[in-house]
């Protein structure tokens, strides 16, 4: 028997013709375009080519095929993708090379769209008040948005009040009539624009990843303000590792805020004059109008050149405290997001992937023994899962300075999956653990890293 059998439970198998329409049936498809985007719930897959989004299950499920609308005339395309699930409402996000982000249900309808700055969305993130093992720091739960230079962060109940009044309205159409597809424009001016935060984060240069990692306190000079302080961490090819403390900017002068108001509501007064004056029908006026919202104010803490090395990916521990990323020397760093250090390193880690999971490594043999014992919490302890495709090997180790745990052999053409952050989950009882799944993406099989290393 392999160590992949002995420390992976097989789950189903995705294969589906379907998936010819994204490059299936090649070898290592799965790893080998750089276009092909995956996002993992606790019960379906979905992945997304630059146009087109599939979900499936390992079942005999239904599947689904979504072509989102994008301007040919900008080469628009899928650039990130994400679940966003709240209780019952499950919606696909969706990031797009122009900035937009897009919520889509699991009929295929547009939900939602809004630009959040001009340029290629390369990550949505969720983060919310799941604790670490060994820290009890929490936050409100969030979704923040990343494109070069670019961190957005809006808040999840925000989110979470737009899907339910879209669903809401949905519902009690269904017994009148079906509900009428409107274009994209239509939609946007018809549902409300979510508030954001926005960020440059350019100092250091643009950034190939970035990520929130939690509320930080104030500078010491304003240690009274009733202003909100994130820490924001970047990636990429001229700093390493960047740091940011984000300002909310809540607290507004008078001025600014009737500035605020009245400017876009003018704006949009004088567009709509001049457009009956000019006659002009043209669908491209319509987007031009979609301005950015100006950036709140991000402070750089520090930061770590070393070239020739660039910082490649990024993943956050469940309560952002700790943050694993890799580099283009096939290194990875351990880095503390509150004290600003690199705590461990990993070399000889060449395109790896990383994720946070938890494992029972500490349980006594009393509790081993018993049958009907229910782990709690505090019985798992955190560790990362590494993948390193080039040794075709998965490895646990434990955090922060444990031992290595586990080496599981996988595929050359697997890929390493984590199910997205589910809002409100926190208070789940029995206490479901972070886990890490494992996608062959040549035969189909999705296996789940086991829990215990019994």
């Amino acid at each position: 028997m392999s160590s992949k059998r002995s420390h992976t439970t097989e789950l189903g198998c995705v294969a589906c013709p379907e998936l010819g329409d994204l490059g299936a049936g090649k070898e290592r498809w799965l790893v080998e375009n750089p276009n092909l985007l995956c996002a993992l719930d606790t019960h379906s897959l979905a992945l997304a080519n630059r146009s087109l989004i599939l979900i499936t299950g390992w079942g005999d499920g239904p599947r689904l095929k979504i072509r989102p609308e994008l301007s040919p005339i900008e080469s628009e395309s899928i650039t990130a993708l994400e679940w966003l699930v709240f209780d019952e409402i499950r919606v696909i996000a969706v990031g797009t090379s122009c900035g937009y982000f897009l919520v889509y249900s699991l009929e295929g309808q547009l939900v939602h769209r809004q630009m959040v700055y001009p340029g290629r969305i390369l990550k949505i993130r969720l983060r919310g008040t799941k604790k670490d093992l060994t820290h009890q720091t929490s936050s409100s739960e969030e979704i923040s948005i990343v494109s070069r230079g670019v961190i957005a962060r809006f808040d999840g109940s925000d989110i979470q009040n737009m899907l339910q009044e879209w669903f809401q309205e949905t519902h009690s159409q269904f017994w009148d009539e079906k509900p009428k597809k409107r274009d994209s424009d239509a939609l946007e001016n018809t549902h409300k624009r979510l508030p954001y935060q926005l960020w440059n984060v350019n100092k250091y240069g643009s950034c190939a990843d970035a990520a929130i990692t939690g509320i930080m306190p104030p500078p010491l000079m304003e240690i009274q303000s009733s202003q909100q302080y994130y820490c924001g961490i970047t990636i990429g090819e001229d700093a390493v590792i960047s740091a940011y403390r984000l300002s909310e900017n809540r607290s507004k002068s008078l001025v600014g805020a009737i500035l605020s108001k009245v400017v876009p509501a003018t704006f949009s007064t004088i567009a709509s004059f001049s457009k009956m004056i000019w006659r002009s029908e043209q669908t491209s006026t319509k987007k031009s109008e979609a301005k950015p919202q100006s950036f709140a104010k991000a402070s750089p803490l520090t930061c770590l050149k070393d070239h020739p090395r660039k910082g490649e990916k990024l993943t956050l521990s469940p309560s952002g405290t700790l943050a694993a990323i890799t580099d283009s020397l096939g290194r990875i760093l351990l880095l503390d997001t509150q004290a600003l250090v690199v705590v461990r390193l990993w070399k000889g880690y060449r395109d790896a992937c990383c994720f946070f999971m938890e494992m029972l490594v500490k349980r006594d043999n009393v509790e081993a023994s018993t049958s009907y014992y229910e782990p709690s919490k505090s019985d798992y302890c955190l560790c990362l899962a590494i993948h390193a495709p080039r040794k075709g090997i998965v490895e646990v180790w434990q955090m922060r300075t444990g031992p290595r745990l586990l080496t599981i052999q996988c595929a050359r053409g697997s890929k390493l999956l984590q199910p997205t952050y589910r809002f409100g989950s926190s208070f789940d009882s029995p206490y479901v653990p972070l886990e890490v799944f494992l996608l062959n993406g040549d035969s189909g099989q999705l296996s789940v890293l086991n829990r215990s290393l019994n």
